[in-house]
């Protein structure tokens, strides 16, 4: 039995009381009961029964200590998740949560708590940093229930900070795009490479990293796609190739610019080897728009000699968004170039490049309202001319 029941005294007679201990192991009691076998009753239905149903936590589980949960949190998604998304929630946890809760015991941590907790943070941290957060209190704090070391998440229901409204996009036209490659291509280190690399970027929509991991034998001329097989990105100061993100293997067109722009680039090369390196041999390290005025780096030195507002280079795949869509691409079709789970996804993100769709439709409507009013016109004048001749 869970609980224990005591007898005590008042001025109106005999009481019963059942104590027990809540999840996190602080006593407490229900008193009032007239009858011990009443108090029996309500020990059993509130008590015992979360036993029966499995939802009953030992109280003496709760003072694992979080360090030891996020511990095991940790080492069960480093074979699943890609090193980067592990290096961040480790960075997260080392700089945010540890200083915290590291040496608490799990079942002393308070819904109350944390939501000051985190109230604080999002006085003085971006809501994108407030969110890393939560997302690793909940994963550790889910992980306790699921091992019945705490009856509920303390961080269910937690009011958090409004997520950040994406970036307005920006979306070069074609011309300003091939300035910006011709540019490149006048560069002084490596300036065939850095063309077909903004080319590759700006007509293909790769991300930075899915360009780093191309290598000779995913450019498929015969059927005219590069295949995007891997993603390569830097981890501190290591390289690390993965799967693309969301791990969506898939082919891409590749215009004949493209195509052209990477003949030089690919020659000599085996099918192995990568396409893009810088002239040290290791992958092209990305190139920032932080700071524009003073930023030297060749993309960005790039876009000013082509008298194109400085921008990242990812950037350049909301415009190879643009163009497709200009081209005619529907929104599958845009799907599968881009790498997206789903075509909702891409509607989302890039919602204003079919904006004009709405156009079209209000165009299709009036069209059709001015056919229906004109064959409704000729239908009465039809019925006027019959009655007249009946007349």
């Amino acid at each position: 039995m869970a609980y224990t029941i005591r007898q005590y005294a008042t001025k109106a007679g005999k009481r019963y009381e059942v104590r027990y201990r809540k999840p996190d192991g602080t006593p407490t009691g229900k008193r009032g009961f007239k009858r011990k076998m009443d108090a029996d009753a309500w020990g059993d239905q509130h008590v015992n029964a979360a036993k029966r149903d499995g939802s009953f936590v030992d109280q003496s589980a709760g003072r694992t200590l979080v360090s030891d949960v996020y511990a095991e949190w940790m080492d069960s998604r480093r074979p699943i998740l890609k090193p980067n998304t592990i290096r961040t929630d480790e960075a997260t946890w080392k700089t945010h949560v540890e200083p915290e809760y590291a040496a608490r015991q799990i079942g002393s941590i308070t819904h109350r708590e944390l939501q000051a907790f985190i109230s604080g943070k999002a006085e003085t941290l971006a809501p994108s940093t407030v969110l890393k957060i939560v997302g690793v209190l909940k994963g550790v704090c889910d992980l306790a229930v699921k091992n019945r070391l705490i009856a509920k998440a303390p961080t269910d229901d937690l009011a958090l900070p409004r997520r950040e409204g994406r970036r307005l996009h920006r979306y070069l036209t074609v011309k300003q795009l091939l300035d910006v490659a011709d540019e490149a291509g006048r560069a002084r280190i490596q300036p065939t490479d850095r063309k077909a690399l903004v080319l590759v970027l700006g007509l293909c929509g790769l991300r930075w990293g899915e360009m780093c991991g191309l290598r000779v034998e995913d450019v498929d001329y015969g059927r005219r796609r590069i295949h995007v097989r891997r993603n390569v990105t830097r981890i501190g100061s290591e390289w690390s190739e993965t799967s693309p993100k969301s791990h969506e293997m898939r082919d891409v067109p590749m215009p004949s610019i493209v195509g052209e722009a990477l003949l030089p680039v690919l020659a000599g090369k085996g099918p192995s080897d990568w396409v893009f390196r810088d002239h040290l041999g290791r992958p092209p390290r990305n190139q920032s728009a932080a700071g524009a005025k003073t930023n030297r780096t060749w993309f960005i030195s790039a876009c000013r000699r082509a008298g194109v507002e400085p921008l990242p280079p990812h950037d350049l795949r909301h415009t190879a968004a643009s163009i497709a869509v200009h081209a005619g691409a529907n929104i599958k079709a845009l799907q599968r170039m881009l790498g997206h789970k789903s075509a909702a996804m891409t509607l989302d993100v890039y919602a204003d490049l079919f904006d004009s769709d709405l156009d079209d439709v209000a165009r299709t409507i009036d069209a059709a309202v001015q056919v229906a009013s004109q064959d409704v016109g000729k239908m009465w004048a039809h019925d006027d001319a019959v009655q007249v001749r009946s007349v």
